[in-house]
């Protein structure tokens, strides 16, 4: 995918890049950003998770 000089911001849609992490390769809704963190959320059928990422471990969609 293409790196991206937009923003991560509220709203947007990202996936996640980090290779450590059981949720590389989900998609997610961001709905709080911090100096370096954002918190995306996934939803799945009959559940929805809220997790912390740092910035550059994310990618926009």
């Amino acid at each position: 995918m293409e790196l991206s000089n937009k923003p991560i911001l509220p709203g947007s849609i990202v996936i996640v890049k980090d290779v450590n992490s059981i949720y590389r390769g989900y998609k997610g809704f961001v709905q709080r950003v911090t100096k370096k963190k954002a918190a995306v959320l996934f939803e799945g059928g009959n559940w929805d998770k809220l997790v912390t990422f740092k910035l550059n471990n994310l990618e926009l969609v």
